[in-house]
């Protein structure tokens, strides 16, 4: 039986842990905030999203109570006994390596280290720290999404790529090996999409209901990109470009004006209530 430990209170960290909790393979999960001061412990969430589940008859009250008894809460010192760590906090470089390097302080030496950046440089993110690090890359809703990024650098052994990829089918996900690139490969390909339906929206082609509705019937996609952008969260969708910008120097990269003044104004889409839509 395994013991998880979660950082991160804020948009992923707890659809992440809930996932784990509904593995019978994990006997708890930890889930801890990236900053002592984070208001959220993130169990709020989770209770509420079993309750939409308990609510359409997708699991019992017992499983949904029975999942919660598995997820403890508090601060990164909880993590001090888990056997596998995935972080989740702000996709900051900076962020993420002044928090492993206390992790790798406070966890066991064989705890594996995962990172759930989505554009970042593992490499970079694991420089100084004791032991290996790998990309673990959930997508929003992590309840939901059924792929996940396993990301391997030149210091990733071999067997740690093979737990991670096993781990990821053990919680029910679909997992992909990826050799470290800027933005993988989901973002790779799609971030720069979402970058190019803003252009087509910036310049007045089409609204962004038609934009969404030609790619969801022409292309077959589920969701179109302006909304997908909106459920990413604009901030994110920047932040992306601008990493593989500065990774590549490739201009296809370079983020559209109006989406960096939607930024600059709040309007991110799902999380602040107005994106392309409102919510």
């Amino acid at each position: 039986m395994m013991r998880i430990a979660v950082i991160g209170t804020g948009t992923l960290g707890p659809s992440i842990a809930q996932v784990f909790s509904q593995c019978e393979k994990v006997e708890k999960v930890f889930l801890c905030k990236g900053r002592d001061s984070s208001e959220s412990d993130g169990k709020e969430k989770i209770k509420t999203a079993f309750d939409k589940l308990t609510g359409k008859e997708k699991i019992t009250r017992k499983e949904a109570n029975h999942c919660l008894s598995k997820i403890y809460t508090g601060n990164k010192e909880l993590a001090a006994d888990a056997d596998l760590l995935i972080e989740a906090v702000s996709e900051d470089a900076e962020i993420k390596k002044s928090l492993f390097k206390q992790l790798d302080q406070i966890c066991r030496s064989d705890c594996i280290f995962a990172t759930n950046t989505s554009s970042l440089p593992i490499q970079t993110i694991g420089e100084g720290l004791s032991r290996p690090l790998i990309g673990m890359h959930f997508f929003n809703p992590a309840p939901v999404m059924k792929l996940v990024e396993v990301i391997a650098t030149e210091r990733t052994p071999h067997d740690m790529v093979d737990f991670v990829m096993e781990i990821a089918r053990d919680i029910g996900k679909t997992p992909v090996e990826v050799r470290e690139a800027p933005g993988f490969i989901v973002n790779r390909i799609l971030i720069p999409m979402i970058n190019e339906a803003i252009s087509i929206y910036a310049e007045g082609v089409a609204s962004a209901e038609d934009i969404d509705t030609a790619m969801k019937l022409g292309a077959n996609h589920p969701m179109g990109p302006l909304a997908l952008g909106d459920l990413i969260g604009l901030d994110v969708v920047l932040a992306i470009l601008g990493v593989m910008l500065k990774e590549t120097g490739d201009n296809r990269y370079l983020p559209q004006p109006m989406l960096k003044k939607m930024v600059r104004e709040k309007k991110l889409g799902r999380k602040t209530g107005v994106g392309f839509y409102k919510y």
